[in-house]
């Protein structure tokens, strides 16, 4: 009998999450500013802006982010590279899209294919912000990793549902 794996596609578009890094910078030193663990200099350099020496730092980090997730789900990812190198992916310089393309069993819960692709989201996120804050606000680095940690668990979880088995029907 043929394989018959499942396809999911994961789209992450790089617009939402270069939002969502730098609206958690933002927020975060505002915060800091607010309660006062920095000065407004201090929670001004932690907030990541669009000016091109932030957005390439964010991008070089959603990059390493991207890359490292890869080699953490390959077990179920189709890529065919043959080929890398250390330039940013184009994708991400284009504020493109992000795909990833899973290979699963047959009985793969459909239903988990949301909480896989949010996971997958997180994660980017917090492994960049992540990277960024050990550059400008050493202090909640590890809530960030340790955030990203838990998305990936989440990430991993949602691919090893499966579906429960049908009894098979016979016309009588």
């Amino acid at each position: 009998m043929a394989e018959q794996k499942k396809t999911l596609m994961v789209v992450q578009e790089v617009k939402e999450l270069m939002f969502d890094i730098m609206n958690k910078a933002y927020l975060t030193g505002q915060a800091r500013e607010a309660e006062s663990s920095k000065n407004y200099e201090a929670a001004s350099n932690i907030q990541a802006s669009q000016d091109e020496d932030n957005s390439y730092q964010l991008r070089r980090s959603l990059a390493n982010a991207f890359s490292s997730l890869k080699s953490l789900l390959g077990e179920y990812l189709d890529e065919n590279k043959t080929t890398t190198n250390n330039l940013i992916d184009n994708k991400i310089d284009a504020d493109g899209q992000l795909t990833l393309s899973f290979k699963l069993p047959s009985n793969y819960n459909n239903a988990s294919a949301d909480s896989l692709g949010n996971g997958i989201h997180a994660y980017l996120v917090d492994k960049a912000v992540a990277e960024w804050f050990t550059i400008t606000n050493k202090a909640d680095v590890a809530d960030y990793v340790n955030h990203a940690a838990e998305s990936l668990e989440i990430v991993k979880r949602a691919l090893y549902k499966r579906s429960r088995p049908t009894r098979p029907t016979y016309n009588a």
